[in-house]
């Protein structure tokens, strides 16, 4: 039966105007996402197959073309509009980092971070470098590739701070292998950061792991 042929109160577009978004499920927003389904499956059906396929939402978001075109019923035009709903998103966080506090909005930060960087397959560390009340003023990729305490260079980051007159940072960085949990060699890093950083009084206010959907913050388990 297909979604058209369902009492009007359980079709997932209706529910998500009248209940709003987070009252429906995984496969019911992408049913809303995906507007039609294929023959012999419903938009909802669908949804729950492309996330046992993928293994999560997460694992969606990062699939290929190739890889997304290859379900029956997709192809290139819904990769791109996936791709742009999830750049929007990117986007609105980033101008909602930008006009408050970030401390005030932890939420958003790991929302946006994880959208920033959890998709990648390479290794990246960034900065955000945030003005007095701890609004984002720009948001830099320092380094790539595989990241030690040796190849992240602080009076790199130093002179961005400097550039910028950032009163404070937040560093983050990424792990495609999916473990959030820091290595010996992000503990190094962070302290050479925020000692090198704090001679030209500059704070570190957090070192952020991005794993996936997880993200994993220094300051709350005490690794500052």
């Amino acid at each position: 039966m297909g979604i058209k042929d369902w009492p009007e109160h359980l079709r997932p577009r209706e529910r998500l105007i009248r209940d709003g978004a987070p009252a429906l499920s995984d496969q019911e927003l992408l049913a809303v996402f995906l507007r039609v389904g294929i023959k012999g499956k419903s938009a909802v059906d669908l949804g729950r197959d492309l996330i046992t396929r993928f293994g999560s939402l997460g694992g969606m978001f990062n699939a290929s073309l190739r890889e997304f075109a290859a379900v029956p019923g997709l192809g290139a035009a819904k990769y791109a509009q996936l791709q742009a709903v999830l750049e929007l998103a990117q986007r609105a966080l980033g101008e909602q980092l930008r006009c408050g506090d970030l401390l005030a909005s932890p939420a958003a930060v790991r929302s946006y971070l994880s959208l920033q960087l959890g998709r990648q397959h390479h290794e990246s560390f960034v900065v955000l470098f945030l003005d007095v009340k701890n609004r984002l003023i720009q948001k830099d990729e320092m380094f790539t590739g595989t990241l030690t305490h040796t190849s992240v260079y602080p009076r790199e980051v130093v002179k961005k701070a400097l550039s910028y007159n950032a009163a404070s940072v937040m560093l983050v960085h990424n792990h495609p292998s999916g473990v959030a949990e820091p290595s010996e060699s992000d503990l190094m890093l962070t302290r050479a950061l925020v000692q090198a950083l704090a001679l030209v009084d500059v704070r570190v206010l957090d070192h952020f792991v991005v794993a996936g959907p997880q993200v994993h913050s220094f300051a709350e388990h005490g690794q500052m």
